[in-house]
């Protein structure tokens, strides 16, 4: 005869008490290890995607040393990634920028700061979507299904753009649905392969070099005008592409021990990008056959690749890139539905109970998912023929990022003038110490600051060879503060509705 045990639920995990100790329950499939957690932030980076994007953007206004805009915005960002891993360290919640606003600033400005988030996540995943339209024409001109055009410029380029873009939005928001283990094992390889893949244009530009490091010093290519007009215009890529190195704390409850991990990969997420990133430009400029036929201005990285490679091991480089642009579109998607999810739960947005629904297979918020992959496509779809669709999407989607980012600096700020962190654990779930910038933690934070008030201002600047270079009105030249404002305006209305149904509930009540 034998004896069976009774079964017994399991113990819960440090992490999942650590989560409960914030009053959450653990829902969300906590999986991802260090590795994982790197790479949500450096596939958000996606140095591959933006510097293939922006590269003849950069150059078309700043020539070959608009690269200083890159080792300049690194160290502004690093100010801000250096304060977000204080918190992550601290706050190891989905959704962070708006759990910290909130935890720093109370409600109203934490829900603002999450709702600027998720609109510019949105907008974003949408600008990295089309990013295809700028290696996929180039591996097979059979990719270009309108027109004759590939320059993501030309209307026909601009609706091509918006084709690739809305495949590959309901591709990133099928995988995001079925769960965190595809999404991360697709992610995990992705960006295994774009590290492989930048580390292959690196030396491949490096031993191809037509010119000296030296170049990066030459302006004659630079819009005519003063230079440092031209150089701000072109610092516009580099701080594309330096965001989204939070990511790794809008997973924090799918991470094992994210007090200790979050903070670590926010700062290596950003640090490898960077330094990747540095190589690629100045390599792209030794390498390039050419400063100024215009080649380099209109095809960018690509005209570089392919002009030192035979064409299959080219189209391979370029392969890589296309897979690069997924996995960052991915990994955007993949954040915006945490902290839509984040939100939700807390009753902060509308359909709050369909938005926080976890599903219990797969132990993924869906349904934030794909209100993220249609707004996304909609948007693509309102932009459609505008040639201008390219920059002005990048702008408008990274003002209200930094801005974002502002009502989480500025709130830290005032806290630890305070005596911010002195209340908080100083301990992760396995004993290891926090992260902690001590007593360089106010002057650090006070130059994210000031750092990250400049950015806004110089992205937001009614430009017209950015926001309408086609001339076809001062709304597409206000494009960056107008969207701020409409952003906001929506915002607070909705913020008013969830306002007055709590109160109306709990008069009911």
């Amino acid at each position: 005869m034998t004896s069976t045990t009774p079964m017994t639920n399991p113990e819960p995990s440090s992490d999942d008490s650590d989560l409960a100790h914030f009053g959450y329950e653990q829902l969300l499939h906590r999986k991802l290890g260090r590795y994982a957690s790197f790479a949500a932030g450096f596939s958000f980076v996606s140095i591959l995607t933006t510097i293939f994007q922006f590269f003849g953007f950069g150059y078309s206004f700043g020539g070959a040393a608009f690269f200083w805009t890159w080792p300049l915005v690194f160290a502004g960002q690093l100010l801000v990634a250096l304060n977000f891993a204080e918190l992550a360290a601290r706050y190891p919640i989905s959704g962070c920028i708006y759990q910290w606003s909130r935890r720093l600033a109370g409600e109203t400005i934490g829900w603002f700061a999450g709702w600027f988030m998720i609109i510019a996540q949105i907008v974003t995943a949408a600008a990295a979507a089309i990013a295809l339209q700028v290696v996929m024409p180039t591996i097979w001109s059979g990719f270009q299904l309108i027109g004759d055009d590939p320059a993501l410029t030309s209307t026909s380029g601009a609706a091509n753009a918006v084709v690739f873009g809305s495949i590959l939005l309901v591709v990133t928001t099928t995988i995001n649905c079925i769960g965190i283990d595809l999404m991360s094992r697709i992610n995990s390889i992705g960006v295994t392969l774009e590290i492989i893949g930048v580390a292959s244009v690196v030396a491949l530009f490096f031993t191809h070099a037509e010119r000296g490091p030296g170049v990066v010093f030459d302006t004659s290519q630079a819009v005519p005008g003063g230079y440092i007009a031209a150089f701000l215009v072109s610092g516009l890529m580099a701080a594309y592409v330096m965001v989204g190195f939070d990511s790794a704390g809008e997973l924090s409850e799918e991470t094992k021990n994210p007090r200790a991990v979050a903070p670590r990969t926010i700062l290596t997420a950003l640090t490898v990008s960077a330094v990747g990133g540095g190589l690629m430009l100045i390599g792209a400029l030794m390498a390039a056959p050419s400063l100024d036929d215009g080649e380099l201005a209109t095809g960018g990285l690509a005209y570089v690749i392919t002009s030192k490679l035979s064409t299959p091991a080219g189209t391979v480089l370029l392969c890589t890139v296309a897979v690069a642009i997924t996995v960052c579109t991915l990994a955007i998607q993949t954040a915006g539905s945490r902290l839509m999810f984040s939100m939700a739960r807390d009753g902060k947005l509308p359909f709050a109970k369909q938005l926080s629904t976890v599903h219990p297979r797969f132990g993924t918020p869906m349904l934030p998912a794909i209100v993220i992959g249609v707004l996304g496509i909609a948007l693509l779809l309102v932009n459609l023929g505008n040639a201008a669709m390219f920059t002005t999407l990048a702008s408008v989607c990274i003002v209200t990022l930094y801005l974002a980012y502002l009502l989480v600096t500025v709130p830290l700020l005032l806290r630890r003038l305070r005596g911010w962190p002195n209340r908080e654990p100083e301990l992760s779930t396995d004993g290891t110490k926090l992260f902690t910038l001590g007593r360089l933690g106010v002057p650090i934070n006070l130059l994210a600051v000031v750092w990250g008030g400049a950015m806004v201002v110089n992205l937001a600047w009614p430009r017209a060879e950015i926001y309408d270079p086609t001339a076809k009105g001062w709304w597409m030249l206000w494009a960056a503060p107008l969207f701020v404002l409409l952003t906001f305006a929506a915002g607070a209305a909705v913020f008013a509705y969830l306002r007055s149904r709590k109160v109306d509930e709990e008069v009911a009540a």
